[in-house]
């Protein structure tokens, strides 16, 4: 928009004021004239700058997610929707990927602004572009999951010797944890199982039509296709995998994004019978590129943190994203967008 009739109104007035006396009645018009005009300019300025935070690009960004059915897939839709308010003129547009590790190559070749990618996955990824991920948040944590049917004899990952089992999509978080799993509990993926690679689209299909024996999946709790398997008939049950944890930490220093947890009793309260189940499970980063536009990163981190409860209501994992654990983001430095968004709300 042009402005320059504006300035000329104040360098009229201005000159104005400086020139001859002609008296008071000249003298305050002219101040008149010079107030008015700054007003306007300001008042303008005011209607043309973004307003309520840091000024931001507005062009459309893209968020990678995940499989169809998976918890990424859903918190991005919901995280979608608050975008609109939260970075207005901004169009977001959804990516379905296999997950984690093709979520983090899709980001460093350009073909993503902003994705959710486990700790594992991003501590594994050394290829180009490495030094410049940088991470928003921490969201939440993904637990990793053994399903079976109800009837199998399945008590422990060892137990899979010569079974079919689904590992994941090749590029997935879920196939990188699986294969450490497996070597843990002594079994050659390639030999000792007959591997499938399908994610959590595919998978509870093909093992409640036999095609499958097993299946791994690693994902919040409780994953919405996880949990439809168990109703209305209790048709399936979890295997722990907590007697993993030791031997995984013992494979080297990649290890130390897996902690031990328990999968409550009522995250699938059907297939658990009131039993807790001993597993693991890893975090899960909001990442970025150290490229991506500081205000927008800092209007973004905003949003994800603000809409916890929003999205919690249908995603149960996000209720775990707190401001408080937010910052630690190992193995990745926060993006100084998300560091300016930190500060601003530290009490």
């Amino acid at each position: 928009m042009d402005l320059s009739h504006l300035g000329g109104r104040v360098r009229a007035a201005l000159r104005a004021r400086s020139g001859p006396a002609r008296g008071g009645i000249s003298r305050r018009r002219a101040l008149q004239a010079v107030l008015a005009a700054v007003s306007a300019l300001a008042l303008l300025l005011w209607w043309l700058l973004p307003s309520g935070g840091p000024s931001y690009p507005h062009r459309p960004i893209s968020l990678a997610t995940g499989v169809r059915n998976g918890v990424y897939d859903l918190y991005g839709k919901l995280l979608k929707a608050d975008l609109r308010t939260a970075l207005p003129g901004v169009p977001v547009d959804l990516v379905r990927t296999e997950g984690s590790v093709d979520n983090i190559k899709r980001l460093v070749s350009g073909q993503a602004d902003f994705t959710i990618a486990a700790a594992d996955a991003v501590a594994n990824y050394q290829g180009p572009g490495r030094a410049d991920l940088r991470a928003c948040a921490r969201l939440y944590d993904d637990y990793m999951q053994l399903v079976v049917p109800r009837d199998s004899p399945v008590r422990s990952a060892r137990d899979l010797r010569g079974l079919t089992v689904g590992v994941g999509q090749a590029d997935s978080g879920v196939n990188l944890i699986t294969r450490r799993l497996l070597t843990a509990a002594g079994l050659d993926v390639n030999k000792d199982i007959k591997a499938v690679p399908v994610g959590i689209d595919k998978a509870p299909g093909m093992l409640l039509s036999g095609r499958l024996d097993a299946f791994f999946w690693s994902g919040g709790l409780p994953t919405a296709a996880v949990a439809a398997m168990a109703t209305p008939v209790d048709r399936i049950k979890l295997v722990q995998l907590g007697d993993l944890v030791s031997r995984l930490h013992a494979m080297g220093p990649k290890m130390q994004y897996y902690r031990q947890a328990v999968m409550p009793a009522d995250a699938y309260p059907k297939a658990q019978r009131g039993q807790a189940i001993s597993t693991i499970a890893v975090a899960n980063l909001l990442v970025t590129t150290d490229h991506a536009n500081t205000g927008l990163v800092e209007r973004l981190t905003r949003t994800v943190i603000d809409s916890r409860d929003a999205i919690g209501k249908e995603v149960h994992a996000a209720q775990l994203v707190d401001l408080r654990t937010a910052v630690f983001t190992d193995p990745l430095p926060l993006h100084v967008g998300a560091e300016r968004y930190y500060r601003s709300v530290k009490p």
